[in-house]
């Protein structure tokens, strides 16, 4: 039986495929990175935080919460609202939300503390004061409030949005803040079922009555769905310059922009001239643009009455309906319950359920035929629209100048902010806060997030990069990686997958070889026996037995070449012209195996006698060649 030659390059592939593997993704240079490490580097960052130093020169607020974890110490800097709702029930009015100083839910930066809303479904609201207690004043410098919000539960219904409070009697007694305590802006996320905002109020003071308007920004064009569902911490940015202009940041991207005079509602200023309110518009005014022809009249054969569905004219009752059967019946396992009163509830009488026998036929109980479209239906006729010529185009009243016209080309100078607080009610717990910013530099706002946020970010974004994700990050800030990244595992990967498709080639032509070889294996067997028997024979007369087997041998050898050629040539006929390679094969393989047996039977012979070699026996030896020579 012939052995097939299986390929002895796929395991030494496979090995150098991992060893590449390994050597580049162990590489001290991918993984040494600042940029791609994942095991030590999270926990280095963690480590790194500091809690960022206030500066009351440069901040008007500043809170990091991060040294008021201890029981009470939240009440150093912060006060909780004692005050109740004017316009709720006393069960619901009260402001008794839970407040707390502790660590998020998931650690991200060791030491790192936000004030957290523990209760829901309750009111709650907690307030601060500015730093050295002095106000903002819009004058000649931006405002900039920023801070961090982390809905760890999510949001369903609720608002985790930041008050500025206004320089006033409100914000003397910061305990007595409540929904109605004055403030200047309000501004930070909100969200109750699928409505999602992101709030930037400012309340506007009238400068001819000074009465006073909330001013809600228009909303932004991109949904921020993220926020309320990825649990993760987001940076709120609101900045106002002097020229009157705003933009919104969430997590450094701008998401709004705009002005304060043009991009809210209502406006700021009101329209110069309204509607004349006295105005009325005239009997005889006619603002129809068309009008029913009135020489319009209906034709004869219109028929009103016609029903817009008729039943099918062409439709057949199927054959095996049941017209007797009821389709529903009452349920006879229905069993009436133990607390039913006849004299309260009536007559008890089981439920109907479908007919198990309308289940197997075509249908039950009365059958009707189907409704079709009427094609003699019209409808109610009314006579065709046309031009009306008395058409005066469409009424309005005229225009006045309007008396309460002013016009504020500085809305940002608004009421100055004395404190800072969070008023809010929501469906979900566990709402964290956190690094509250107000100043008037973006730079000094940016470098406190540096020193936050970012830095949260980064440990997160690594916390959840996989292996792919970091290499990829790698290979696109050192763009020399792809062309190792193609060498090491591209080009072993292909040359394995091209011997792969050779090897499954290579394997087929092996059967198909084996196949033919094992159609003529009689001879081979016989020459085996004719061998081991020659062997027993020689005792007595060793001369004669070499006779008899070189005789045998010439015999058999001729008529295995006679049959093993003819075989093997009407098979390779067909087959040869289309392999060459693989008919080379068969006969040297063939030769090699004449030879094995002619040498095997010469040492069987010298094995049993030293009596030189019988002249006949070179025939044996000629026969063999003549075969080889048929067979070729």
């Amino acid at each position: 039986m012939m052995k097939l030659n299986r390929p002895r390059w796929s395991p030494l592939l496979w090995r150098i495929t991992l060893l590449c593997a390994v050597v580049l993704f162990h590489n001290p240079v991918v993984h040494g990175n600042d940029e791609i490490s994942t095991e030590s580097q999270p926990a280095e960052d963690a480590e790194l935080y500091e809690t960022p130093k206030i500066d009351s020169k440069r901040m008007y607020f500043a809170e990091h919460f991060d040294d008021l974890y201890n029981e009470d110490a939240i009440e150093k800097r912060w006060v909780k609202s004692k005050a109740k709702k004017d316009d709720a029930a006393d069960e619901v009015a009260k402001y008794d939300g839970e407040w707390a100083v502790e660590q998020p839910q998931r650690p991200i930066l060791a030491n790192d503390y936000g004030l957290v809303l523990k209760s829901k479904a309750k009111h709650a609201a907690i307030a601060s004061h500015l730093l050295l207690n002095r106000p903002f004043v819009f004058e000649d410098k931006p405002l900039v409030v920023q801070y961090e919000v982390n809905l760890q539960e999510g949001q369903e219904c609720g608002g985790s949005y930041i008050k500025l409070l206004s320089v006033g009697d409100g914000t003397k007694d910061l305990k007595q803040f409540h929904d109605k305590t004055p403030y200047t802006i309000m501004f930070g996320p909100d969200k109750c079922g699928n409505d999602v905002k992101l709030h930037f109020i400012f309340r506007h003071v009238n400068p001819v009555n000074s009465t006073i308007t909330e001013k809600h920004c228009n909303k932004q064009k991109d949904r921020l769905d993220d926020p309320f569902k990825d649990k993760r911490p987001h940076l709120y940015q609101l900045i106002i310059r002097p020229d009157n202009t705003y933009t919104i940041r969430v997590d450094h991207k701008t998401v709004n922009e705009g002005s304060l005079l043009t991009n809210f509602t209502p406006a700021v200023n009101p329209p110069a001239e309204i509607d004349d309110p006295e105005d009325r518009k005239p009997e005889n005014w006619d603002d129809r643009e068309k009008i029913p022809d009135p020489d319009a009249t209906k034709p004869d054969d219109w028929n009103e009455d016609e029903p817009a569905q008729i039943a099918d004219p062409k439709a057949t009752k199927p054959s095996g309906w049941l017209d007797d059967v009821e389709e529903m019946v009452p349920d006879s396992t229905a069993v009436k319950p133990s607390d039913w009163d006849n004299d309260m509830d009536g007559e008890w009488e089981p439920p109907l359920i479908p007919n198990p026998l309308c289940e197997k036929a075509v249908g039950c109980g009365l059958w009707k035929a189907p409704m079709v479209a009427n094609p003699n239906y019209k409808g109610k006729w009314r006579p065709p629209l046309i031009a009306n010529v008395n058409y005066q185009g469409k009424w309005a009243p005229r225009m006045i100048p309007n008396p309460d016209f002013f016009e504020d080309l500085t809305p940002f100078r608004m009421t100055p902010i004395a404190a800072v607080g969070f008023e809010i009610w929501s469906m979900s717990s566990d709402i964290l806060f956190d690094n509250v910013v107000i100043c008037d530099d973006e730079a000094v706002a940016d470098e406190w997030a540096a020193q936050t946020f970012d830095l949260k970010v980064k440990t997160l974004d690594r916390q959840a990069e996989t292996l792919v994700s970091r290499v990829l990050k790698y290979c696109n800030s050192n763009p020399w990686m792809w062309a190792v990244l193609i060498v090491v595992v591209g080009l072993p990967v292909a040359i394995m997958i091209y011997f792969m498709c050779f090897a499954k080639a290579d394997t087929k032509a092996e059967v198909g070889r084996k196949k033919k070889n094992d159609d003529y294996p009689a001879p081979e067997d016989e020459l085996d026996d004719m061998a081991a028997a020659t062997a027993g024979e020689m005792g007595e007369d060793g001369r004669s037995s070499k006779t008899k087997l070189n005789a045998a041998t010439t015999g058999s050898s001729g008529s295995r070449s006679a049959s093993s050629a003819g075989e093997a040539y009407g098979e390779d006929e067909d087959e040869q012209d289309g392999d060459e390679a693989e008919g080379d094969d068969e006969e040297n393989e063939a030769q090699e195996e004449a030879q094995d047996m002619g040498a095997a039977g010469e040492e069987d012979a010298s094995a049993g006698s030293d009596v030189p070699v019988d002249s006949k026996q070179p025939e044996g030896a000629e026969g063999l060649k003549k075969r080889k020579a048929r067979r070729d």
